[in-house]
């Protein structure tokens, strides 16, 4: 069995084999199973093939040509070249054996699959002389290794739809989930089809809540009608049996209501299938083919699969939903309703309730009316994640605005609010941060429960964290017997920002919670400086950390500017007594906003006095100071320079000596303010100067 033509003198000779007279013979038998013979002989060069073998290529014995390429020629070439190439590497490696498949033509076209399978006898030195085998029929094998080849790549991508499914709709949470999953990206791929349409049942009328793909246009007409079995997804939901439909006749013959819609439909097959949960009918899912003639049974079963899938889904979503719905109507209805507008500032809250479930949990906010026109303003958050965690906080929520309207305290509001949780016995506890707000002066009185204390935005975009001081959560003070929370005290000036937040903002599990604080701080310093907007801001840039899976509460409140007029503009600024670059920034808004407001030859006079009185404040007091910088309108302009502490000792004018290292300042403003003074400002007092071109000093005498 080779292409190489014979020598003249070795001109091969055919031998046919015929079955003996009697009892059937070995040949006899191998011929009716369509198995035949051979015997190659390489070094005579010389083939010899019974008829059975001849009838397997499907040649005439009467006129074979007895050559070893008579038999390769009859093959297609690239059918003839793989088995050529086969057999002469058998032939030049060292192994005692070959097996191979190749394509016979037949004389009406087609081609028969036939199987050679040989022995290779060799010498002493391993050279090839000849080789024996058999050459049959494999058209039946080979077809049936076909289809079960064929069956098993079926099974295969049905496996992988159920798996891809099942995953996908194990990640869905909620409805949109699911319909996400469904509709988005690889998700008609995932089911294997070319359109879907996914109803969910609403008492008596069907809500076809998405559809994608070739969803027939007939299915708008049942969105939100009443159950009509003229319509295939309210049949089946009705009857609770998937219909299959193999083509456009019929479905319009089992559902003549459609016939109006048929030139639009897109489909050529479809599936519709109830979704059941429980025993509960839920909806139908109805999926659409552009190219299926016929569903077998594996493929029913499949469809019938992925419709229990994505019920058990859907069920589970509805109730998710539904739980949800709960538990966030529950958490809003323990908040303020509205936060009343208030004089001398604005105030923004947001609240986002965490994400899975029931798992809303204990966080609140608050702004409460004081006497005196003041402000009381409050974050906090009650321990756990549960309906309870948040029926506790609307409880304390109500007790503390209580205590808080009565006028107490910071120290004494939170102590009752302890003791009241603590009476509650629900071993919960809670953390908080309670502030007390004056907008006409600034003054905050700020106590904190475990709880993070608040940020302040000034001036210009700084933020910074103050130290303050507090006590233990409420609840675990009362039961350690500790209900001391010390109070400290702030100034808010006009124009900055106080915020008040939870932890949910900042925590992230696995993350560095401080890092989840710079991140905050930046974002408040970068954001917009109205409280609305800045609150805006801080949602849209911390959304990641929304639905972490915690609550998250946020109160802004911002004093309102002083800008001054275009003709005296006016800046205020807080410096904390413990902020180490405080006094260097407060030198630097001085010269820049001189700079701004074209009176740059005072900025050096300015700049020093500022130093000289702020030094004064940060060394001798035991608080911060706020500085004011305006320009005085008059005539000849004026910078007036005002420190205010909460200090009540004076300064007093002394005689330093050639080496004392102190006791200048006051000589040092009489030298560069054009007029200076000490006034008396409720707790503490401000030291004021104006510095202006006039060449007279006009001195305010010391106390």
């Amino acid at each position: 069995m080779t292409d190489q033509e014979p020598d003249s003198e070795a001109t091969p000779r055919l031998r046919i084999d015929r079955p003996y007279d009697g009892e059937t013979g070995t040949a006899e038998r191998l011929a009716l199973n369509r198995t035949g013979s051979f015997e190659w002989d390489l070094d005579a060069r010389t083939l010899n093939i019974d008829v059975a073998g001849l009838l397997v290529f499907g040649l005439d014995p009467d006129n074979f040509s007895p050559h070893p390429g008579a038999l390769i020629e009859h093959l297609e070439p690239p059918e003839r070249t793989r088995l050529e190439l086969a057999i002469d590497a058998a032939i030049a490696g060292d192994g005692s054996s070959y097996s191979l498949h190749f394509q016979v033509p037949r004389a009406d076209g087609t081609h028969q699959w036939t199987h050679a399978q040989a022995r290779i006898q060799r010498d002493d030195d391993g050279q090839a002389h000849r080789i024996i085998g058999v050459v049959r029929d494999a058209t039946a094998e080979v077809t049936h290794s076909a289809f079960v080849l064929d069956l098993e790549k079926r099974r295969q991508r049905q496996t992988s739809i159920v798996e891809r499914t099942t995953s996908a709709m194990s990640r869905a949470v909620t409805v949109d989930d699911v319909t996400a999953a469904l509709t988005g990206p690889g998700g008609l791929a995932m089911l294997g089809a070319d359109g879907l349409a996914l109803c969910l049942l609403d008492n008596a009328s069907l809500d076809v809540i998405t559809a994608s793909g070739d969803a027939p246009e007939a299915i708008d007409e049942i969105g939100t009608a009443q159950l009509d079995p003229r319509f295939p997804l309210a049949d089946t939901v009705l009857r609770g049996r998937p219909r299959f439909l193999t083509s456009t006749a019929a479905l319009v013959r089992r559902y003549p209501a459609l016939e109006p819609y048929a030139d639009q439909l897109k489909f050529r097959a479809a599936a519709y299938l109830p979704l059941i949960a429980q025993a509960r009918p839920l909806g139908g899912l109805a999926l659409f083919y552009r190219e299926r003639t016929t569903f077998n049974a594996d493929e029913r079963n499949l469809c019938l699969g992925l419709a229990a899938i994505v019920a058990q889904s859907l069920q589970r979503a509805v109730l998710f939903d539904e739980e949800r719905e709960f538990a966030t109507g529950l958490q809003s209805a323990m908040l303020p309703r509205h936060i009343q507008e208030i004089e001398g500032g604005e105030i923004a809250v947001r609240y986002h309730s965490a994400w899975s479930g029931r798992q809303v949990g204990g966080d609140w906010y608050d702004v409460i009316a004081l006497p005196k026109n003041r402000v009381g303003i409050v974050v906090g958050d009650v321990e756990g994640h549960d309906t309870h965690a948040a029926a506790i906080m609307g409880q304390l929520r109500i007790a503390l605005r209580a205590y808080a309207g009565e006028g107490h305290p910071p120290a004494t509001v939170l102590a009752r609010a302890s003791r009241f949780l603590a009476e509650l016995d629900t071993d919960r506890f809670a953390t908080c941060t309670y502030a007390q707000v004056d907008l006409g002066s600034g003054t905050v009185r700020v106590t904190r429960a475990g709880h993070f204390g608040p940020l302040i935005r000034h001036m210009d975009g700084r933020v910074g964290s103050p130290q303050i001081r507090g006590g233990l959560p409420l609840g675990i003070s009362t039961d350690f017997e500790d209900e001391e929370f010390a109070e400290t005290r702030l100034d808010l000036v006009p124009g900055e920002t106080l915020v008040l937040y939870t932890d949910g903002l900042v925590e992230v599990p696995g993350a560095d919670i401080d890092a989840g604080v710079r991140a905050l701080m930046y974002e408040v310093s970068t954001g917009p400086a109205n409280a609305q907007a800045l609150a805006d801001h801080l949602s849209d840039r911390l959304k990641e950390r929304w639905a972490a899976g915690d609550d998250v509460a946020l109160l802004v409140l911002r004093r309102s500017p002083d800008p001054g007029s275009p003709r005296a503009p006016r800046l205020h600024q807080y410096i904390h007594q413990a902020d180490p670059e405080g006094l260097s920034d407060a030198r630097s808004i001085v010269r820049q906003a001189l700079q701004d407001w074209d009176m740059a030859t005072l900025a050096d006079d300015a700049e020093l006095v500022t130093g000289e009185l702020l030094v004064n404040v940060l060394l001798h007091t035991e608080g911060g100071a706020v500085l004011t910088l305006e320009v005085l309108p008059e005539p000849v302009r004026r910078v007036r320079l005002s420190v205010q502490d909460r200090s009540s000792a004076w300064p007093r004018r002394r005689t330093p000596g050639e080496t004392a290292t102190s006791g200048r300042g006051l000589l040092l403003l009489d030298a560069v303010a054009t007029r200076w003074g000490i006034e008396s400002r409720g707790e503490g007092k401000a030291v004021w100067c104006e510095i202006g071109p006039e060449t007279s000093h006009v001195s305010a005498p010391p106390a």
